[in-house]
Parts: structure tokens; sequence; C-alpha cells
């Protein structure tokens, strides 16, 4: 790097069957800094929250992730603890926000001023949510599959 300095971004998600919403959300989130790492939730972090176990094991959508060309790094969730404690750690200077992510980038900025960690907070607008969400895209392939047996 030409004496830049470097500017971390951070994302989070499950990527539990990759599709280009996803990879339109890396892409726009690198645009805000130099380095964009992502943090991918735990097995049962995606079973608490979605209701269901993902597809794809966590280290198995990790891989996926880090073989991407936006992405620096890819790390997986804490096994316990909140997500701030990545945040500390990790000491990104921007969080990237997904269109249908939670929480409110407000309850986020608020939640991070509590805790004294100083950092801007952007959210990415969808490719075509339409078409490209993951629980849309597994109905899709449910119903093409009973169609074909």
């Amino acid at each position: 790097m030409s004496g830049k300095m470097k500017k971390r971004v951070l994302v989070f998600g499950t990527f539990d069957g990759l599709h280009p919403g996803h990879l339109y959300y890396l892409q726009q989130a690198k645009k805000f800094g130099t380095e964009l790492i992502v943090v991918i939730a735990r097995d049962k972090t995606v079973e608490k929250i979605k209701g269901k176990k993902p597809i794809l094991k966590e280290k198995e959508r990790k891989h996926l992730i880090e073989s991407l060309k936006p992405v620096n790094k890819a790390v997986l969730g804490t096994k316990k603890g909140s997500v701030f404690e990545v945040v500390k750690k990790l000491k990104p200077e921007v969080i990237v926000l997904g269109y249908d992510q939670k929480p409110a980038k407000k309850e986020l900025e608020k939640e991070l001023k509590r805790i004294g960690v100083k950092m801007k907070i952007k959210r990415v607008k969808a490719l075509n949510s339409k078409r490209f969400k993951s629980s849309k895209l597994k109905k899709e392939i449910i119903k093409q599959f009973k169609q074909k047996t």
C-alpha cells in the first residue's frame, strides 16, 4: 500500500446459500474502506435468530466468504457474548449493515456510544430484494424441487 492508511470495514451475516445479493452487499461495503472483514454467524446463533439450523455449517460458510474477491478476512462470531466483543477486538472504522439487518442504525450507534466505541455506521441498499433474498431463494428451490418429483 502506497502510504495510504488502512480503513477497516466490518460486516456481519449468516451467508447461508450465497447469492448475488450477498456479493453485492460485500462489494458495496468494501467501498467504505480498504480492508473488509466479514463476521460469519455461528451455527447456534443462526438457529437462535432464524429459528432453524443453517444449511451449510459455519466453517463451510466461512470458507466460501473467504474466497470472495472483496473480502480480506473472514472470522466466526463469538460463541458466547455479544457482537460488540468482536467490534472491540477488530476495531473497525466503519460497520456496514445490509438493507434488512437489525438493529436499526440509531440503536447500534447508541449501544456503541454506551460502550465507548466510536465508528461510522452505514447501510447498503438491496441489489434486488424481490429476487435475491436467501429465504425467498430457498423457497423457490424447494418449490422447483417439488415440481420435479
